[in-house]
């Protein structure tokens, strides 16, 4: 029987929640305040929590931290429900690890939705992590080490992150990296002028925050989702583990970070001695070289902007000629290049 806890100071939405989950079939556990709940959860292991944010001794955010913190419990799906509507609070509660928000008073639909919708994403969690080890299966040559990592992969929680989520902010302490298993992420530095230099897109099997593992302690650019995604967090101890007892998984890691290197020099020479033309012409070909969905891309001008150093209005003015020179097709953000070679000799 499927477990589930609610963790509620009103003693009337708690009682009211319980009958309705009972007559559902779940198995209930009640808490009336957040340090009872976090022992219940540590004992029990429900299957899902659902948790009031204000709560007088300890609250939901307090809950959340203390079982994120624990082996046991981490993995566990946790819903915050709250009479708190602000933009903060939901994105700080999302941005600790919680997976879903119920905005008092919700119905019953709203609320057996919720449910549903996350036991799902919990059932078909190992599917995401065997398809991201299929994918992945290059990066770790040795059969011992892609076990290993296949282990550390089931042992870590998927964390959804909404289009234009941030996912780490330039700053934020590095405690490891992040894998994308499926979605669409990039990474940006602001320049003292204020402009926002996107620094790479990232789609599925990407490893981000690797530039920073072992070299700093805070990440140097910012993360943020592009389109909605999930991403897999690997700690810092873990990737040692993995180099110290695997050589192949240090060499395919060191190779993916030389490349990141790579790429970037290349950007900041373009930056630095190419013209606008040959900017954008450049870093239209390497989203194509990048995306390989065909001769289609999708970007945003702002996006493109950032990534090729140049003004939202340049780009609208460059992208207006290449189309009337027969370079591009465009709409909206939909690029569609009909004259790559042209491009490629516009570039050089």
């Amino acid at each position: 029987m499927t477990k589930i806890l609610i963790i509620e100071d009103n003693d009337d939405i708690r009682e009211n929640v319980t009958e309705i989950l009972r007559l559902c079939g779940y198995q209930v556990y009640e808490a009336d305040n957040g340090k009872t709940g976090t022992e219940l959860a540590i004992t029990h292991l429900p299957d899902l929590i659902l948790c009031d944010i204000m709560m007088g001794d300890l609250d939901g955010y307090g809950v959340l931290h203390l079982l994120s913190k624990n082996d046991a419990t981490k993995a566990i799906p946790f819903i915050f429900m709250t009479a708190k509507s602000e933009r903060s609070d939901i994105r700080k509660g999302m941005e600790l690890g919680a997976d879903d928000y119920l905005t008092k008073p919700f119905d019953d639909t709203e609320l057996l939705s919720a449910i549903e919708t996350r036991l799902k994403k919990k059932a078909v969690q190992k599917e995401y992590y065997s398809k991201s080890i299929e994918q992945l299966s290059g990066i770790v040559a040795a059969k011992d080490g892609l076990n290993e990592l296949k282990k550390a992969i089931e042992d870590r929680k998927v964390r959804p992150f909404k289009k234009n989520q941030t996912i780490y902010y330039e700053g934020d302490r590095n405690n490891g990296i992040w894998v994308v298993l499926d979605g669409k992420v990039k990474t940006t530095k602001m320049a003292e002028d204020g402009r926002e230099l996107m620094t790479g897109i990232f789609e599925a099997d990407a490893f981000i925050g690797i530039n920073t593992l072992f070299s700093s302690e805070t990440h140097n650019e910012t993360a943020i989702a592009l389109e909605d995604s999930h991403l897999s967090n690997f700690p810092k101890d873990q990737f040692e583990k993995f180099i110290n007892l695997y050589p192949d998984v240090a060499g395919k890691l060191i190779g993916l970070l030389s490349n990141q290197i790579r790429q970037q020099e290349e950007q900041l020479l373009q930056l630095a001695y190419q013209s606008v033309r040959k900017r954008i012409a450049e870093t239209l070909l390497r989203l194509h070289r990048q995306e390989n969905t065909g001769n289609t891309i999708t970007i945003s001008r702002m996006d493109l902007a950032a990534m090729s150093g140049t003004a939202p209005e340049t780009v609208s003015r460059t992208l207006t000629d290449f189309k009337e020179e027969g370079f591009i097709e465009k709409k909206g953000s939909v690029i569609t290049l009909i004259e790559q070679q042209k491009l490629e000799r516009l570039k050089n």
